[in-house]
């Protein structure tokens, strides 16, 4: 399959684990992506959904993320509310 170019923009301190955590786990953070889109896709289409990257943490982080994220009880919070001075 073809590769494009998706520039994506997140906070530093996020981008910063993602550097770490794939070079712990000798990854790139593309693939991070990727991985975590393609298990997305396969849910949303009904697909089993394979455990890509079996990092206990990442897997939960996700699974947190996307209940939150379903039933509404994410809390958003401003930039200048999370990094203000």
């Amino acid at each position: 399959m073809s590769k494009t170019r998706l520039n994506v923009s997140l906070d530093q301190d996020i981008a910063d684990f993602a550097k770490v955590f794939a070079a712990e786990n000798r990854t790139s953070v593309a693939e991070i992506i990727t991985q975590y889109l393609l298990a997305l896709k396969r849910r949303v289409e009904g697909e089993n959904v394979e455990k890509i990257l079996a990092h206990p943490a990442f897997e939960k982080a996700m699974l947190d993320t996307q209940h939150k994220l379903q039933t509404g009880s994410t809390v958003w919070h401003s930039y200048d509310e999370v990094f203000g001075e």
